[in-house]
């Protein structure tokens, strides 16, 4: 049984007992579209004790709210009471919730495209707001009066760029208009949640769409301002020709495919720290941009409240943004610790978009992928030759040098220079004769 069977069977469950039943929302609203929908909200007049008292297994997630998770044949269901609700203090949980009518549920909803109702067993549409005129239309407009509707829930305005890059749709002027007026309120919305509406876009189909849309309703300074200042950046013509930072990172995020939020991030972010290094000599200039935009883009994550291993992964692929341009000269011991890396599949992609959205100079990706695909993992990352009790033996004590010594056999053991233990070992006693000697 499909998703969707499973959805009308709960339906007809509902309607059984006497009860309205209807999809709601995005499901309706991509039916329309002809598109498979992954989620299939019902709303219905059942409180939730009816809802739970009706199905075998409920989660009951937000009572208070009228919603409760519908178990069937391992796919969840959110089942709301049909309801009206106060506005957002928190700019999370509305202050009260009202039971209502199915209009009157509509039109608490934010867009006209996601305030559509469908009942499966008559197959009827209910269109309180117009929805399925703007979807002809394709354009995104608020329900009813858009400052009220932005007002209940800031997070509305981020969501107006999501669906308008999702469907390549454009925003309605009112509704642009209220967003532009109110961009400076969005900080009254969590930080989770509005990374969440950003990895939605950023993942999602045309990125650089909806970040230009948050530019342009005046969202992306409030959220992002280090991305704001990209723009007006001026790089050298030679080697990007396609224009500013801002342009440029339009433009790299254009070309991503599919990509995770880890990557899109990396991608986002990887000229930041341009904004801040720009000089302007004997030519332009942006001395360790990587670096400084690798700082950059940690304070972002952690405004952002991403998680640790996101994090590290976003910084990571800033800093090592322009590795690859200097990989056919780099020792071996270098790129394969490179290679060994979780993160360089993703490098490997920022490294391409980024050399496709410039001088279309692909050589160095291309050198990089060759070797990674001759070298096997045990060349990549071999099994160490000697370790720190091997270091003790030679009468060595613990401390920041056993780092550096294990650092420089296991680079000679990459560069194919060391293969066995006991040439390890020598090789440390060659190393320990000549610390002697500066010593003395």
């Amino acid at each position: 049984m499909t998703v969707k069977q499973n959805a009308v069977e709960i339906v007809k469950t509902l309607q059984e007992h006497g009860y309205k039943a209807l999809f709601a929302g995005g499901c309706v609203r991509d039916m329309i579209m002809g598109k498979e929908s992954a989620d299939y909200d019902i709303a219905t007049n059942a409180l939730p004790q009816d809802v739970m008292k009706l199905f075998e297994k409920t989660i009951p997630v937000g009572v208070q709210f009228g919603v409760v998770i519908v178990v069937k044949n391992g796919h969840n269901f959110e089942v709301a009471t049909f309801r009206t609700e106060g506005s957002y203090s928190d700019g999370r949980h509305p202050d009260y919730v009202a039971f209502c009518t199915p209009e009157n549920d509509v039109k608490r909803r934010d867009f006209t495209i996601n305030g559509l109702l469908y009942d499966p067993l008559k197959n009827e549409i209910l269109d309180y707001v117009g929805g399925r005129e703007d979807i002809s239309q394709g354009i995104i407009r608020t329900i009813g009066n858009p400052m009220e509707r932005f007002t209940e829930d800031k997070l509305r305005m981020i969501r107006a760029a999501r669906f308008a890059c999702r469907f390549n749709f454009p925003i309605h002027p009112d509704t642009k208009q209220a967003i532009v007026q109110l961009a400076k309120k969005i900080h009254v919305v969590s930080a989770e949640r509005i990374r969440e509406e950003l990895e939605k876009i950023l993942t999602g189909p045309n990125p650089h769409i909806g970040i230009k849309l948050l530019d342009e309703l005046h969202l992306l300074r409030e959220i992002l301002p280090e991305v704001s200042n990209m723009k007006g950046v001026r790089q050298p013509e030679n080697f990007h020709p396609e224009g500013d930072v801002f342009v440029h990172t339009l433009l790299c995020l254009s070309k991503m495919e599919k990509p995770s939020f880890t990557l899109a991030m990396g991608v986002l972010l990887h000229d930041i720290g341009k904004t801040v290094t720009f000089e302007e000599l004997d030519r332009i200039r942006f001395n360790l941009h990587e670096k400084v935009g690798a700082d950059m883009a940690a304070r972002i994550c952690d405004r952002l409240k991403t998680s640790t291993a996101e994090k590290e992964r976003i910084v990571w692929l800033v800093l090592k943004h322009l590795y690859f341009k200097d990989a056919q000269k780099m020792r071996l011991n270098k790129l394969k610790r490179l290679f060994a890396h979780e993160g360089y599949p993703e490098l490997a992609e920022l490294c391409r978009i980024d050399a496709l959205a410039s001088s279309g100079d692909l050589s160095d990706y291309h050198y990089c992928q060759e070797m990674f695909g001759k070298l096997s993992h045990e060349e990549v990352k071999p099994k160490p030759l000697i370790t720190g009790h091997h270091l003790i033996d030679l009468g060595l004590k613990p401390g920041p040098l056993f780092k550096d010594i294990l650092t420089k056999i296991e680079d000679e053991q990459l560069d194919g220079n060391i293969t066995t233990k006991e040439a390890a070992i020598e090789e440390v006693r060659v190393l320990i004769s000549q610390m002697k000697t500066v010593l003395k």
